[in-house]
């Protein structure tokens, strides 16, 4: 019987996934360790990290950060690469066998990609891999015998639901959504809504980018997307409902109206968790429940005319090809110019809608192709919106 542990390249290590990720790996006692660490501009925690977790390698995001941190006490055992290469070496490597790709945005992607193309586990947060490149994503997983693990806390709930049922059975899947700190709020009001505010979420504690993608409900509309490609699904499959407890992360209703849901106290150690031991589930670090406190679970039905991106990853979500890319990096784009001061937070997903409707819309671009559609879609952001 193998005893080694489960070697994990866990790719964004300075972030917030990344963070509890390291997290589950030292409460694991052992069975998991960490190879390869990340990370683009939190270059002085990684090196606490890389101290604490004695990782083979450290990637770092630029030579400059190598050399400024030459004479740092690295583990002497730590080898220090550099940029995409460094990350696509290391998701690659024979001796990785799960990569957590965390690295927020289409960064992530090149690195995704090298994972998937030698077959790895890949425990999947950059959900911009398969709003940008679904298909090619899923197809080159399943030439090379890849498995695509879900990281998020909404597509875990349905991953791990759909284990009740099979694929044809499946109706519909519901996934939650908290509604970030603007749901109560009017058009008008989200009109005049400031960054400070944007930030302040009022369940979870993320980057700035994905904190602002809640207030706009953007994150909902990448998940509509990413569920499209993950689960083999229909856009017509797949609904959003209001839930502010954030306790149901989805659910799925099968043909027969039977509906199974994923429940847990809003922790995503325990996502990232069922992601790196799956089939097996363990002992972990994440939040129980504690039964003796009064609860309620509330359901409300989203308000598109207010939080237009739902309709957005709807549309995209049907059209495929160009579609993600395009939405995915005008928004990430966008939100750079909300948080810039450049952009009020009401035009982010209008910016969104107009850079889309404007594109060539191509019905099977690759993936040399979908890279030239994002670079133009930031640039037209940028160009038009954000000058």
């Amino acid at each position: 019987m193998n005893n080694r542990p489960i070697n994990v390249a866990v790719l964004g290590s300075t972030g917030s996934i990344g963070q509890n990720t390291l997290e589950v790996i030292a409460a694991s006692n052992g069975r998991l360790r960490a190879v390869a660490l990340s990370t683009n501009s939190r270059v002085e925690l990684a090196l606490r990290q890389a101290q604490q977790y004695q990782p083979r390698w450290l990637v770092m995001a630029d030579q400059e950060n190598v050399v400024s941190h030459s004479s740092t006490g690295l583990p002497p055992t730590t080898e220090v690469l550099v940029g995409s290469a460094g990350l696509s070496h290391v998701a690659s490597h024979d001796e990785i066998d799960i990569v957590v790709a965390a690295i927020v945005g289409s960064a992530g992607l090149t690195s995704t990609w090298a994972a998937l193309e030698a077959g790895k586990k890949v425990a999947l947060a950059n959900k911009e891999t398969l709003v940008m490149a679904g298909a090619l994503a899923t197809d080159l997983a399943a030439q090379n015998g890849a498995k695509l693990l879900p990281v998020d806390s909404e597509h875990s709930a349905i991953f791990q639901t759909l284990q009740t049922g099979q694929l044809d059975e499946v109706r519909r899947i519901i996934l939650t959504a908290s509604g970030g700190p603007f749901r109560q709020l009017s058009i008008d009001q989200l009109k005049h809504v400031t960054v400070k505010q944007a930030l302040a979420h009022p369940t979870w504690s993320m980057g700035k980018k994905i904190t602002i993608d809640s207030a706009t409900m953007m994150n909902k509309a990448l998940e509509i997307i990413e569920s499209r490609w993950l689960f083999d699904l229909r856009a017509d499959q797949i609904e959003v409902v209001i839930h502010p407890q954030s306790i149901v992360h989805s659910m799925v209703e099968f043909v027969d109206g039977s509906v199974v849901a994923q429940m847990s106290p809003p922790d995503m150690k325990l996502p990232i968790q069922y992601a790196l031991t799956y089939p097996e589930r363990w002992p972990g670090p994440a939040t129980r429940f504690d039964w003796n406190l009064d609860q309620q679970l509330n359901f409300e039905r989203p308000d598109f005319d207010r939080f237009p991106a739902l309709g957005l990853g709807l549309e995209v979500a049907r059209a495929g090809g160009s579609a993600g890319t395009v939405l995915n990096a005008a928004n990430e784009a966008a939100v750079a110019g909300f948080l810039d001061g450049q952009l009020a937070f009401s035009e982010i997903v209008p910016a969104c809608q107009s850079i889309l409707n404007q594109h060539n819309y191509e019905t099977d671009p690759d993936l040399e192709r979908l890279m030239a559609l994002d670079a133009w879609a930031r640039d037209e952001i940028n160009r038009k919106v954000c000058a």
